[in-house]
C-alpha cells in the first residue's frame, strides 16, 4: 500500500507541479455564509499584506462590504494588492468602483485587458478566487464575490452552492508566492522584501499535507492531475462541477474507472447561469451513464462548486471547472488535500449535495432523463447571477468536439 502511495505521489508531483507541503491546518468553507465572514476577519487583522485575486467582483452590497475592508486596511498603512480578470469585471464593476480604491490606496491590476497589439490575447482569463494574509492565512475557493453567493432570505432567494478551504501552515507560501507570479504579469513584479519565503513565512500548523496548484494558460498541470487522480483511484471519485463540459480523454478515463469498478459520480447543476453550458453537459452524459458514471442534477438556484473526492483520501478544491478552458486557457488555483479526515468531511458534504439533487438515469428506451426533477430555470434571474450578454458572447471558446457526436463543444463559463 506504502509503494502504491509513492508511486501516486510521485505521479501527482510530476502532473501538477505542486510539491506535497506537510504542516498545514485546512478547514472546509460552504456557501458565502462559511467563506465570506472567514475572508473579512482576515483581511481585518491584516498588518504586513493583503493579496486579494477573484474573477469577478461585484459593485453591489457585498462587493462594497469587501471593498471597505480593503481600504481600511490600506489607510492603515498595510500593502493590499489586488488582481480583478477583465472579462469577468464586464458588466459586475465600473472603473470608477476601481479607481475609488485606488484613490484609497488599494493597488488595483487589471488582468488581460483588450490590446490592439493582442487581438485574441483576451481569450486568457485569470479565473482564480484567492485571498492571502500576511503569509498565514489563505483561502482557496470557487467563490467570486457577488451577491447571488449570499442570495436574499428577504426575497427567498437561496445562496449560491459553493465550496472553498481556509489554509493556515507552510502552504500559505505557495498561495502567496502564486499570486506575485500573476502580478508580475501585470506590471511590475511584487518587491523581492515584501514577499515571505519558508524560513520566515507560517510556522506548522496542523498535521495536513497538500499542494497548492496554480495553473497558468497552456501549462495544463490540472488536467493532468485530474487524469492522474481518477487513473489511481481504487473505489470512490466524487466530482461536483460548475460548467462541466468533457474533453473526450477525460471522459474516457471516467468511463474506464466506473467499467473498472469505481464508484464514479458526476454532481452538475440542474440550471446555470450560463444555459447553454447544461445543454453542451447534457450532450455527454450517455456515454457515461452507459458505462456505470452516476449523474446527478442540482435542484438548487445554482451549484458552483469545483471539488473532487477520490477514495476519502485525496480532494481538490478551488477554481479548476472540468472543461479544456480552465484546464489549458486560464490561470487557475486549488488546494489538493491528501488527508483522510478532510476527505471523510468532504465525503459527508458531498452525500449532504446529493440528498438535493436528482439522478439522471437511461430509460428503458435508452433516453435519458432526470425523472421528477423540479423546475428551476426561472430563478436564476430573480437571483441577480453572474451572467451577462458580454460573457455569453465571450464564452464561446474552443474545446473538442462531443464524444456523443453531438455539437461540437466551444464553451467558456461564465464564472
Amino acid at each position: 500500500m506504502e509503494r502504491v502511495r509513492t508511486l501516486a505521489d510521485q505521479a501527482f508531483f510530476r502532473a501538477a507541479g505542486g510539491p506535497l507541503i506537510p504542516g498545514n491546518r485546512v478547514r472546509l468553507l460552504k456557501n458565502a455564509m462559511g467563506n465570506y465572514p472567514a475572508w473579512l476577519d482576515a483581511i481585518r487583522t491584516a498588518r504586513r499584506h493583503v493579496y486579494f485575486e477573484n474573477y469577478i467582483f461585484h459593485d453591489d452590497a457585498t462587493g462594497r462590504r469587501f471593498a471597505e475592508a480593503l481600504v481600511e486596511r490600506a489607510r492603515a498603512g498595510v500593502v493590499v494588492r489586488v488582481i480583478h480578470d477583465w472579462l469577468g469585471g464586464l458588466g459586475a464593476s465600473s472603473g470608477s468602483f476601481w479607481s475609488a480604491l485606488r484613490n484609497e490606496g488599494v493597488e488595483v491590476r487589471c488582468y488581460n485587458p483588450p490590446r490592439f497589439d493582442s487581438p485574441l490575447g483576451w481569450i486568457s482569463r485569470d479565473h482564480r478566487k484567492v485571498v492571502e494574509v500576511d503569509g498565514e492565512i489563505g483561502f482557496v475557493t470557487g467563490l467570486c464575490v457577488g451577491r447571488m453567493w449570499e442570495g436574499d432570505a428577504a426575497k427567498q432567494i437561496e445562496p449560491w452552492r459553493d465550496t472553498g478551504v481556509e489554509v493556515r501552515g507552510p502552504a500559505v507560501i505557495e498561495i502567496q508566492n502564486a499570486f506575485a507570479a500573476v502580478w508580475s504579469m501585470t506590471g511590475d513584479a511584487i518587491p523581492p522584501e515584501e514577499l515571505l519565503s519558508p524560513r520566515n513565512g507560517a510556522s506548522p500548523a496542523g498535521n495536513v499535507s497538500l499542494r497548492i496548484v496554480a495553473s497558468e494558460p497552456a501549462a495544463g498541470g490540472t488536467f493532468r492531475l485530474d487524469q492522474a487522480v481518477v487513473a489511481f483511484a481504487r473505489q470512490r471519485v466524487w466530482l461536483t462541477d460548475a460548467y462541466y463540459v468533457g474533453s473526450p480523454l477525460y471522459v474516457q478515463a471516467l468511463i474506464t474507472a466506473a467499467r473498472d469498478g469505481v464508484d464514479v459520480r458526476l454532481l452538475l447543476p440542474g440550471s446555470s447561469d450560463v444555459p447553454i453550458v447544461s445543454s453542451f453537459s447534457r450532450s455527454g452524459y450517455r456515454p457515461l451513464l452507459e458505462a456505470g458514471v452516476r449523474i446527478f442534477e442540482w435542484n438548487g438556484i445554482m451549484l458552483h462548486a469545483k471539488t473532487a473526492v477520490v477514495d476519502g483520501r485525496w480532494a481538490r478544491v478551488g477554481s479548476t471547472n472540468l472543461n479544456l478552458a480552465s484546464w489549458l486557457g486560464n490561470c487557475e488555483m486549488d488546494a489538493v488535500i491528501e488527508d483522510e479526515s478532510f476527505g471523510r468531511e468532504m465525503e459527508a458534504m458531498y452525500l449532504e449535495d446529493l440528498s438535493r439533487a436528482t439522478e439522471v438515469v437511461l430509460t428503458e428506451k435508452q433516453r435519458v432523463r432526470a425523472p421528477g426533477k423540479p423546475p428551476v430555470a426561472n430563478r436564476l434571474q430573480k437571483g441577480g447571477g453572474s451572467v451577462s450578454p458580454a460573457r455569453c458572447a465571450s464564452a464561446i471558446r474552443w474545446a473538442p468536439p462531443s464524444p456523443t457526436g453531438g455539437p461540437s463543444s466551444r464553451l467558456r463559463p461564465a464564472s
